[in-house]
């Protein structure tokens, strides 16, 4: 239990009466590498922490994945639009190597939040970390070079650069494989 309340560091403000109820809550999975946890065409019910381990999220467009996020251990993930809205998602969520996630429902979440009230705000802060990292793959997309993309993803998310592959990264970035494949033979 302790490994699992861990994933409330970032949130120091948080009773720990709400982290055990939070906790009792969650459900432990042990994924292998391309294991689906969420997949597209389905509402999406869970809200993800990767204990151990990394995932991508993906859709498919003209028969390619086409990844839009990484996440790695110690960081939550969801196919965000569906879990909110309740309607069938557009991607998938994938283990990137043998992982430890923890899950928790939206009804339960639901619940929760009526009887922990800081477990909503923890919630908000959790959504718009989630906001921020869109924003700024938004720009990081539509304003950098093919170049500058891969130094920011070198300098802020290293991990990813062991844990992807070259074409999950690529995509990522929105370059051909050859294209990242010139960036690194240069740095």
């Amino acid at each position: 239990m302790e490994k699992i309340l861990g994933m409330f560091d970032q949130f120091p403000e948080l009773s720990d009466e709400a982290k055990t109820a939070f906790s009792s809550h969650l459900e432990l999975l042990e994924v292998e590498r391309g294991d689906l946890v969420e997949q597209e065409g389905k509402v999406c019910t869970y809200l993800y922490y990767v204990k151990e381990g990394s995932a991508r999220s993906y859709y498919n467009k003209d028969n390619k994945d086409v990844t839009v996020s990484f996440t790695l251990e110690g960081e939550f993930v969801t196919s965000m639009s569906s879990f909110i809205t309740r309607k069938p998602s557009y991607e998938n969520i994938e283990a990137m190597e043998k992982s430890l996630i923890a899950r928790i429902s939206h009804d339960a979440l639901l619940i929760l939040f009526e009887k922990h009230y800081e477990l909503e705000r923890t919630y908000r802060l959790i959504l718009e970390q989630y906001y921020i990292m869109l924003e700024e793959q938004l720009i990081f997309a539509k304003f950098k070079s093919a170049k500058e993309r891969y130094l920011d993803l070198m300098q802020f998310r290293p991990k990813v650069i062991h844990k992807a592959s070259v074409g999950q990264i690529a995509s990522y970035l929105d370059m051909s494989i050859e294209t990242l494949s010139r960036i690194r033979g240069k740095i």
